[in-house]
């Protein structure tokens, strides 16, 4: 730890001073111990030294001595030391020479005048008893700090017990021996330790807004808090706020919390703070006939057209049905995946970004500048660990509970991507680096948009064949959608309308506020609902809504998937499989949560069945046969395309067998009588060779790998 300068607080005139806390102060937090935590006391000597803390609640103090409880906020290292002492008085160990009773006592429920956002501390609460909610994002390995210094005179050898300040990093040293000299060496094999770590704390996400940047500020954590918590861990930490001195001369000090309590909080993005007005509002909106309508529309309103894209993000930000467990204790994955993949120039980007700035938790990363290690989780050397090791949470950990957007993802390094796929399907990262193991939660909607393999769709391509993602991590995402930028007058003119629409509203508004009087027309690109009603409405659902299936949704959904799979049947293909049924079950049960109804109803499994059917007609049909083909996303190619290459290469076989080499004239003749056109031939040869199965030895000629 850095060394630090200790700043005292300021006292008014006439008040008591802090640290002349009297021998009745010392009594009253002897008497409140047994009085009101006699049952905390037993518990914890009965468990220590496994449990080495006793946890008082501060309104408890506050109500029994609320002298004392302001002197903490204002004193808190004078106070605290007499809380350790009163509880060491009661020593349930007294005569068992096999432990030394050192306890801690660690404060809770600290009120909200004295709880800050990360960005709001100050210089005013330098020294004093504060607390924050935030959310961990780096961690230091443990490592160990001197409590009590045996030094050893380096001249006549006597030792002497130097009890070191905890509130302090600098080591303490005796002023001089009793032989009369100054020089002492530390013997470090009989002086005590104990663990410390280092941490980051940021700000909430769902406390900034849009693009802002949420405030870091860095934690030491002692003994018994150590080991506790993990990178992306939602925390509310109670401590003392400190300066850092500076390295070099300066009048510029960094803050730092020396941490007294912390407490994990299992919230998510919904877990705004709302009010009964709030919650009057949103139960009065879930009311309209037109709710779900409404909040699609409210997706992005300048943005022209992409119903099915808009309604997707619709469910993926309400999520399906969370905290369900399979018999074998495998929980489900509730949140939805959605992928975009889009010619350029059709606000793929913007979407995105008009998503982060709606979810109540979104963070937002692009392309080239992402890694395995920006986008999941990491353990690497840095400063921060004092050039030891530092567990790092990724954008995917520190979006838990909320949506990671996740932009230009063809341009993320194919080994980066790979780290997004356990991510995606188990939710949980997983690193093992220097002994270092750790798992990580990784509970995010992930939004991600892509370019097609060439930059732009190929009309005479397959649009799966275009994509230039492994077929394992496309299989993540519940739902995908082509967008492509076709000409068409119609739609064209429409666009042109919208947009200058768009620009007009925009326009307008900022002569309205200069004249008031002035009234324009801007439904069109106005939300529906208003972007922070919305926010709040759909943390409300996630919060208190999940719902399950009724009858008559279940027996839709499973007609629906034996429909699909006998027709796949009856046409030797795969047309959806067990990773798309799931998917429909937590897009209804979003559906169910936007009318903030506890019952997936029938309407909801309509509207999740078509969202799929959709999108697999744009990617997962065979445009030879016209039917589901799943394995066209899978593995790039139709059956009836598997159907076509297989019969090609056995025909460059058996020629090879019965000429030496197959030539192309040979191939596609043989080809011809097989049903495959010249096209589809060279098409076929080309796959061929690229997977390598086939080579050219010459021009025009083919042989088997």
């Amino acid at each position: 730890m850095p060394s630090q300068a200790t700043t005292q607080p300021q006292r008014e005139k006439g008040t008591t001073k802090p640290t002349e806390v009297t021998g009745r102060y010392q009594k009253r937090l002897e008497e409140f111990i047994q009085e009101e935590y006699s049952h905390q006391l037993e518990e914890l000597a009965t468990q220590y030294p496994e449990k080495k803390s006793l946890i008082i609640s501060y309104p408890d103090l506050d109500s029994y001595d609320p002298e004392i409880a302001e002197l903490l906020i204002k004193d808190p290292y004078t106070i605290i030391d007499h809380f350790e002492k009163a509880v060491k008085a009661q020593d349930p160990f007294i005569g068992m020479e096999e432990h030394e009773f050192e306890p801690h006592v660690r404060f809770t429920d600290i009120p909200d005048e004295y709880s800050y956002l990360i960005k709001r501390l100050s210089s005013e609460q330098i020294n004093k008893l504060v607390s924050f909610e935030g959310v961990v994002k780096k961690i230091t390995e443990v490592k160990p700090k001197i409590t009590l210094g045996i030094f050893q005179c380096v001249h006549c050898e006597t030792t002497q017990r130097i009890r070191q300040d905890y509130k302090d990093n600098r080591i303490k040293t005796p002023n001089k021996c009793q032989c009369g000299r100054k020089s002492f060496k530390l013997l470090e094999e009989q002086s005590e330790f104990v663990d410390t770590q280092k941490l980051e704390i940021q700000e909430k996400l769902e406390r900034t807004r849009g693009r802002e940047q949420p405030s870091p500020i860095t934690g030491w954590i002692q003994d018994d808090l150590t080991n506790e918590i993990q990178p992306g861990d939602n925390i509310e930490i109670t401590g003392i706020l400190r300066l850092n001195k500076p390295k070099k001369k300066g009048s510029i000090y960094n803050k730092y919390m020396d941490v007294n309590n912390v407490e994990k909080k299992e919230t998510e993005f919904e877990e705004l703070r709302l009010t009964p007005k709030d919650e009057e509002k949103i139960k009065e909106l879930s009311n309209d006939p037109l709710i779900y309508e409404k909040i699609v529309s409210s997706i992005a309103p300048s943005i022209y057209g992409y119903e099915d894209i808009k309604e997707a993000i619709t469910l993926q930000l309400f999520g399906g049905t969370k905290g369900k467990e399979k018999p074998d204790g495998m929980t489900m994955r509730s949140d939805i995946h959605v992928l975009l993949i889009g010619d350029p120039g059709t606000a793929k980007s913007q979407l995105l970004q008009y998503v982060e700035s709606l979810a109540p938790k979104g963070i937002y990363v692009g392309g080239e500048s992402s890694t395995s290690a920006g986008l999941s989780a990491s353990a690497e050397k840095d400063e921060f660990g004092d050039e030891g090791w530092t567990l790092k949470a990724g954008a995917l950990v520190l979006a838990g509970g909320g949506m990671a957007l996740v932009d230009e993802l063809d341009k993320i390094d194919s080994d980066d991507r790979a780290s997004l796929h356990q991510a995606m399907e188990s939710q949980k990262i997983r690193v093992a680096k220097a002994g270092m193991v750790s798992t990580f939660k990784a509970n995010a909607s992930v939004l991600a948009a892509a370019n097609p393999k060439y930059g732009r769709f190929d009309p005479n391509e397959l649009p799966a064949e275009q994509f230039n993602l492994s077929s394992t991590l496309m299989s993540r995402f519940d739902l995908m959608f082509p967008i492509k930028d076709q000409p068409n007058e119609d739609k064209d003119k429409e666009m042109a309308n919208h947009i200058l629409t768009t620009h007009k509203a925009a326009g307008e508004r900022i002569e309205r506020e200069e004249d008031r009087t002035k009234e324009i027309e801007t439904r069109e690109v106005t939300p529906a609902i208003d972007p922070e009603l919305l926010r709040k409405y759909i943390a409300y659902a996630r919060k208190n809504i999940q719902p399950t299936l009724s009858e008559e949704a279940e027996e839709r959904i499973q007609e629906f998937y034996v429909e699909m799979r006998k027709i796949g049947e009856q046409q030797q293909a795969v047309p959806i499989t067990a990773r798309q049924l799931e998917a429909v079950i937590r897009l209804a049960e979003a559906s169910a949560k936007g009318r903030l109804s506890e019952k997936v109803e029938l309407e909801d499994a309509e509207r999740a069945i078509n969202l799929q059917k959709t999108w697999l007609k744009k990617i997962g049909m065979d445009p030879d046969t016209g039917e589901f083909d799943i394995d066209i996303i899978a593995t790039g190619s139709s059956k009836s395309q598997m159907d076509k290459m297989k019969k090609t290469m056995n025909i460059v076989k058996r020629i090879n067998e019965e000429y030496d080499e197959a030539t192309y004239d040979a191939i596609k003749d043989e080809a011809k009588a097989e049903g495959i056109d010249e096209e589809e031939v060279k098409e076929v040869l080309k796959k061929l060779k690229k997977n390598g199965d086939i080579y050219t030895p010459a021009h025009n000629v083919y042989k088997p790998a």
